[in-house]
Order: structure tokens, then C-alpha cells, then sequence
């Protein structure tokens, strides 16, 4: 998780600030400019798809917290459909709260999240702290023992689980946010900052919010399967609420929140790019809504891991489209943002590039298996590169300067 997640950090700071603070556009303006306006719809439908899904999954993580309280059924790790009244309505409410925070743009965003991650830092930091202490870590030189011999053992993952080696854990810890740095998702939030190098914050997060809160998490995951082994639950609301009682659920809820908030603000973005004039306060409304319905049924937030990886092999390669438009094509005297000056709906080059590109990744987990999913985005990235710059070649005649100034 280390080598993980400073990797995403260097991939936002090189791969995606450089580009949102010399350009200045959203990732679908961007990608209009390049692609052309109708492979910039089925890139937005995608990933406004995506971008729902994954709100939906972070309002299942708040309503947990919720069931705690009130007492309804939740879901198990098995588990495809609502499990009662009491989570219907406990998800839709949660849905409506945060889908009012995300319509109200980027600024309110900032600001509250500047208010809540101080106070999450801190929970993280007692979950992991009582965690371990439940697990019998007395003084800090007993650390590896306990982690090693109590917490993280080993052993045969559960039935239908895909067995994690280091280079899972690595791989998931980078490519868990491919979208948004090597996908350049972020692009449309980076487009703020006044100088590249902000990019290293994104540092707060994996180191905080990734790093330290999931060890926290599986701390707690420990102490639960040693107090009762046939307890598999994964619950963030009951285990947090052993940890830390009442404020233990409040972290939960917020941390789902500042999760949901800016992913539901990106959806908005996406699907608004398809119809420029609509509102985006109403569309990110009406996609908070469809993501809240996404929340009710358990079986994308019980298998996230997949899900997200799934949605980094689908999306990295337009981000590959744009790294390469930007950087590499006039070192091989070709033009950017090809559609724009050519005046094109549809830049072939990106479309076969993409297109491969996911055939290919497709044929590699087909022939050696579902965990290959964790892994098959890298070499994706890579052979879209290639079929872009290639394709280009064959696409352009000559070239022409370029519209936006490295």
C-alpha cells in the first residue's frame, strides 16, 4: 500500500495536473476537442455510468452506519437485494442528503470538505488505535508480531474471493483511482489549481484516507472475526460503532459523503456534457437520485474491488488518448486536438484505440483469469498509446500548430 499509492499520487502530479493547468478544460471539453463530439458522448455515457455506481456504493457505506442505530437488516457479503424496509429508506434518505451537497457545485464541495477531514483523520486514527489494542498490541515493539500473527495472517481467502499476493494489494491501491489521475477524470478538478505541483496533495488522501483508514478498517475486520469467526459481515457502520460508539457512525456517514459528494459532482459533469444548456444543479439531482437507487442493491458496493478495476480498464484508455494528444503527437509532427481543427464529430484514431485497447484487455483476463483484472490496465495503457499514435499517422496529413501551448 506504500508503493501503491505514492504511485497514484506521482501519476496525478505527472500525469494529470501538468495537463488541467496548461489547458484549463474539463475532461469532456478536452476530450471534444480530440475525439469529437459523438465518441465524447459514449465516453461521457460510460463514465457518468461509472461515476454513479461508485456514489451509489459510498451511500451504501453511510446507510450502514445507519442500521447500527435503528436497528433494520443489512447486507452480507453475499447478497444481491435490498434487505428490508429499513434499508430502502435508510439508503434514499442518505441519497437525497448527499445528492443536495453535490448539486450545489465545486466550491461548496471544498469547503465542506475542508471542514470534515480533520476530524475523520483523527477517527481513522482511534479506529486503528483501539483496533490494535483489542487485538492485544500492549506497546509499539509488538507491532509486527500481532500484525503479522493476528491481524493480516495469511491463508485461503473466502469461497468466490480472489487470493491477494503484495502485487494485488499494489496494483488495487493505484488503479483503485485510475479514472480520475491516469483516466484524467480529474482534469475537470485540477483545471482550479494554480500550479502543477499541487498534484502532491492528492497525497492527503491516499496516504490518509487509503492507507492509514483501510488498515484501520482491517484492524477492526480482525477483531470482529476474532470475537466471533462466523461474523464475515463487511459492515463499515457495526465496525466502527464497536470502535469508537457514536461518533464512530457519524465518521462513517461523513466519510461516505466526501466520497459520494465530488464522484456525484463528476456524474453531474459527465451526463451535463451531453446536453450543454441543461442545469447541472438539476441533472446532478436527478443522477444523485439514480445513484441512490444503484445503493439499495448490495452487489456493486460487496464487490467493489472488481468494480473498480473494471472501471479503470474501460476508462484509462481515453485518458491514454489525451496524455498522448497532448505530449506526443507534435513530437511526431501531428496535430492535437484533431477533431477541433478538422472540424470532425468522430476522430477515428481514439475510437480504434480504445476499442483495442479493451479487446485486449478482455483477451488477457479470458486466458488467464478474473484476478488478471487487477493488473491488465498497465499494458492496456500502453497498447492504446501506440494504436493512437499510430492510427493518428495514418488519420492526419501534415500538421498544424497546435491550440493550446505547452
Amino acid at each position: 500500500m506504500l508503493v501503491g499509492n505514492l504511485l497514484a499520487v506521482l501519476s496525478w502530479t505527472f500525469f494529470t495536473a501538468p495537463i488541467a493547468t496548461r489547458c484549463r478544460l474539463t475532461l469532456y471539453y478536452q476530450l471534444e476537442r480530440i475525439c469529437g463530439r459523438k465518441l465524447v458522448t459514449a465516453y461521457s455515457v460510460a463514465n457518468g455510468v461509472m461515476f454513479t455506481v461508485l456514489a451509489g456504493a459510498m451511500v451504501t457505506v453511510s446507510a450502514t452506519a445507519l442500521g447500527v442505530h435503528f436497528n433494520f437488516s443489512m447486507p452480507e457479503l453475499t447478497d444481491t437485494l435490498p434487505t428490508g424496509l429499513g434499508w430502502v429508506v435508510a439508503v434514499l434518505l442518505t441519497g437525497a442528503l448527499f445528492s443536495l451537497t453535490a448539486a450545489h457545485g465545486y466550491r461548496f464541495l471544498a469547503r465542506f470538505a475542508n471542514i470534515a477531514a480533520p476530524w475523520m483523520v483523527m477517527c481513522f486514527v482511534a479506529f486503528g488505535v483501539i483496533g490494535l489494542h483489542q487485538m492485544g498490541l500492549d506497546s509499539p515493539g509488538d507491532f509486527w508480531e500481532v500484525a503479522s500473527t493476528a491481524i493480516w495472517t495469511g491463508g485461503a481467502p473466502q469461497a468466490g474471493q480472489v487470493k491477494f499476493t503484495f502485487w494485488h494489494v499494489m496494483f488495487f491501491a493505484w488503479f483503485c483511482n485510475m479514472a480520475w489521475h491516469i483516466g484524467m477524470a480529474d482534469l475537470s478538478v485540477f483545471r482550479f489549481a494554480k500550479k502543477a505541483w499541487y498534484g502532491l496533495a492528492s497525497a492527503a488522501g491516499m496516504y490518509i484516507g487509503h492507507f492509514m483508514a483501510w488498515i484501520a478498517a482491517s484492524t477492526l475486520y480482525a477483531v470482529q472475526l476474532e470475537q466471533d469467526p462466523s461474523n464475515t459481515a463487511v459492515l463499515p457502520g457495526p465496525l466502527a460503532y464497536r470502535a469508537c460508539g457514536l461518533a464512530g457512525l457519524v465518521c462513517v456517514i461523513v466519510a461516505g459523503w466526501t466520497t459520494a459528494n465530488p464522484t456525484l459532482y463528476r456524474a453531474g459533469l459527465a451526463f451535463q456534457s451531453l446536453v450543454p444548456r441543461s442545469s447541472r444543479y438539476r441533472v446532478t439531482l436527478f443522477t444523485g437520485l439514480v445513484a441512490s437507487v444503484c445503493a439499495l442493491f448490495p452487489i456493486v458496493p460487496m464487490r467493489l474491488l472488481d468494480f473498480v478495476a473494471l472501471w479503470a480498464m474501460i476508462l484509462m484508455p481515453m485518458g491514454a488518448v489525451v496524455f498522448v494528444d497532448f505530449w506526443l503527437l507534435p513530437r511526431f509532427g501531428l496535430r492535437r486536438d484533431f477533431a477541433q481543427v478538422a472540424g470532425r464529430s468522430f476522430n477515428w484514431a481514439a475510437g480504434v484505440a480504445w476499442l483495442l485497447s479493451l479487446v485486449f484487455c478482455v483477451t488477457v483476463i479470458g486466458l488467464y483469469g478474473r484476478d488478471k483484472l487487477y493488473f491488465v490496465s498497465l499494458p492496456g495503457w500502453f497498447v492504446t498509446a501506440l494504436v493512437y499514435i499510430g492510427a493518428s499517422k495514418a488519420m492526419q496529413k501534415g500538421s498544424l500548430a497546435s491550440t493550446c501551448h505547452v
